[in-house]
């Protein structure tokens, strides 16, 4: 098989040149139009013109094509055909019968298959002159891509000789044509890939924006070096099939690639870049309505596309593509780690700009010939090959940052196992407290380690203190603070609760953190006697009614503080409830606060409640609720 495709692709080269013969555009001539009678055979061509004069007009797509070529060979050929090249949608006939058709005569889309053969009843052929007609609806190709509309607007041509020769001649054509397309859509389709695998990154990772929008970069670029592959090999899909992919590969990279840069770079994107790369996709709107309505759309759009969107597009793509040079600059600037990153960011950007400054010379320039027709290609392989080395180091880079992500959040990870520790020992599971004093505590921290701390101790003379309070700031930070001051309460027996809240003051004003922190200190004697002392913190509620405390500052304020105590007699069933303020800051979606009369509502609930009623309406910091019920049978008893 591989020596018969072989075969296949030189035949063509060294038979003799009667074997295969090309129709001439001096024996065609073209009228615009669609009758279907102009297929007779005697028509009068009197008014119709040349075709090697024909010049592709917006405002014509309907059109017949009449040749008169020689076809004698023919009669003797074993396998005779006739062979189309055409991007567009047409019917075929040979002496008035109809032979062929590709495409949607409605509309003029057609298959980007564009050489067909189609074969010839020997009964057709006349003896002198042949009359090949066809109705054609052309396909005004008006994409904004350079490559593609040069794949895609090659003129009608026309072939005959024998079936197999002219496949051979096809399939030789599509190689031909693909091989200019092949080595930029290979090396394009191994960096789509390796974006599959930069994106599955960004979903272990959602906080790495640059990774979704370098792989969206990467995959849209691989979508219109392959779309370009396909088209150019002839692949058998819709011309406006194609135009969709190209639409949305231009699409998708002109919102992942300047993103990216600005990402990466750590910088916001300002409103002019965002009103740039807005004008810069609306410009593809021809692309989509090519794609849609092809011939059927209106005459007035191919002047307009081209004479002033395209170079609008250009132009734009061309201001775009300098980007990099100034969101990271200067250079003096930027981070020594950062580096690497920013040059490749900036070569990707210099390909770019050598691109569309020689692509904007396809317009008509005074004074500047036309560079894009001579080196279009060729630039396009290097551009190509520069931006894909260019992808594969961002890649490389960005796995290695990814890497050291990885290793970071893995330290990271035993940090929080530590905090976790830290947390369990300002929550503690368990409760120490007299006989005749039911104590429930419900914890909620608002993240894996919060700042609200609290303890339960049993003291020397059948004394029961309760510490409860909350450090400002929230996360491991406030957490550490807040086993300082535990740590600090320890061995502190002998000290009255507005002594204890002094001691924790000068601790934490030495510590210079900076923040501060509230908290509240109960000690509740055996047979019911409630000293408190307050440094800030929510007054606890005595039966669902706030107690009046004398006021104090929070712990960290002010070294010198002193603190009043209140002293309260408990009777037989008095229900305590202590709670931190991240129950009364508890917020909806429509940023309505839990608030003091809620709290108050719930706060003869159980613990566990009170918490739930607060997470619910909206968790914003940590919960702490802590209830007590004075017993004083039990304490007789025991």
């Amino acid at each position: 098989m591989a020596k018969l495709a072989l075969l296949l692709f030189l035949l063509p080269a060294v038979l003799p040149a009667q074997s295969i013969q090309a129709i001439s555009p001096q024996q065609c001539v073209w009228h615009a139009g669609d009758n279907p009678s102009w297929a007779a055979p005697s028509l009068d061509e009197s008014s119709w013109q040349p075709w090697q004069n024909w010049i592709p007009d917006f405002s014509q797509p309907r059109l017949w094509i009449r040749c008169h070529p020689d076809l004698t060979q023919l009669r003797s050929d074993s396998k005779p055909a006739i062979q189309v090249s055409s991007f567009s949608a047409y019917q075929i006939y040979l002496n008035g019968a109809f032979i062929g058709a590709e495409g949607n005569l409605r509309n003029g889309n057609a298959s980007l298959d564009a050489i067909r053969s189609y074969p010839v009843n020997s009964s057709l052929l006349a003896t002198g002159p042949n009359t090949i007609a066809m109705r054609l609806t052309n396909r005004i190709t008006l994409s904004n891509s350079g490559p593609y509309r040069a794949i895609v607007g090659e003129r009608v041509q026309l072939r005959f000789g024998h079936a197999s020769l002219l496949d051979a001649l096809r399939a030789q054509a599509a190689f031909a044509r693909a091989r200019q397309f092949a080595p930029t859509a290979v090396g394009f389709g191994i960096i789509g890939a390796l974006a599959i695998v930069l994106l599955g990154l960004y979903f272990y990772d959602r906080s790495r924006s640059e990774l979704l929008l370098l792989s969206i970069a990467c995959l849209t670029l691989a979508m219109l070096r392959i779309n370009e592959l396909a088209a150019a090999s002839m692949i058998d899909y819709s011309v406006s099939a194609g135009l969709v992919f190209l639409g949305l590969g231009n699409m998708g990279l002109t919102i992942a690639e300047v993103p990216f840069f600005y990402a990466l770079a750590r910088r916001r994107l300002r409103w002019p870049i965002l009103a740039l790369l807005a004008a810069t996709a609306a410009a593809y709107f021809p692309t989509w309505l090519d794609a849609f309505a092809a011939a059927n759309q209106p005459a007035s759009m191919g002047p307009f596309n081209s004479e002033f969107v395209r170079p609008f597009a250009l132009t734009s793509h061309f201001l775009v593509s300098f980007v990099p040079f100034f969101v990271f600059g200067p250079w003096r600037r930027i981070h020594s780690r950062m580096r690497p990153l920013a040059a490749l960011c900036m070569l990707w950007g210099a390909a770019d700009v050598v691109w569309f400054a020689v692509e904007m010379t396809s317009s008509p320039i005074p004074g500047i010939p036309n560079f894009f027709a001579r080196w279009g290609l060729t630039l396009l392989a290097a551009r190509a090959f520069t931006t894909a080395c260019v992808l594969a180091a961002l890649l490389a880079l960005l796995f290695r940052e990814q890497r050291q992500a990885v290793e970071e959040r893995a330290v990271l990870a035993g940090e929080m196992q530590a905090a976790q520790q830290v947390q369990r020992m300002l929550a503690p599971g368990s409760i120490h407290s007299l006989p005749g004093l039911n104590i429930a505590i419900a914890f909620l921290p608002a993240r894996e380690v919060g700042g609200d701390f609290y303890s339960c101790a049993v003291l020397p003379g059948s004394r029961q203190r309760i510490l409860l309070g909350d450090v400002s700031g929230k996360g491991a930070a406030a957490a550490m603070t807040a086993a300082v001051l535990l740590g600090a309460a320890q061995q502190r027996d002998s000290d009255s609760p507005a002594a204890l809240l002094h001691h924790l003051n000068r601790v934490m004003s030495e510590m210079r953190l900076g923040g501060f922190a509230t908290c509240l200190c109960a000690e509740i004697a055996a047979e019911g006697t409630l000293t408190l002392a307050n440094a800030g913190h929510l007054p606890p509620y005595r039966n669902g009614e706030e107690l009046p405390l004398e006021p104090g500052l929070p712990l960290g304020i002010a070294p010198d503080e002193i603190y009043s105590e209140n002293t309260i007699d408990l009777a037989a069933g008095d229900r305590l409830t202590f709670l931190s303020d991240g129950v009364v800051e508890a917020q909806s979606t429509t940023g309505e606060l839990f608030g003091f009369d809620r709290t108050r509502e719930v706060s003869t609930k159980s613990a566990d409640a009170i918490a739930a009623a607060a997470q619910a309406h909206g968790q914003e910091d940590d919960i702490t609720v802590l209830t007590l019920t004075f017993a004083p049978a039990e304490v007789l008893h025991a």
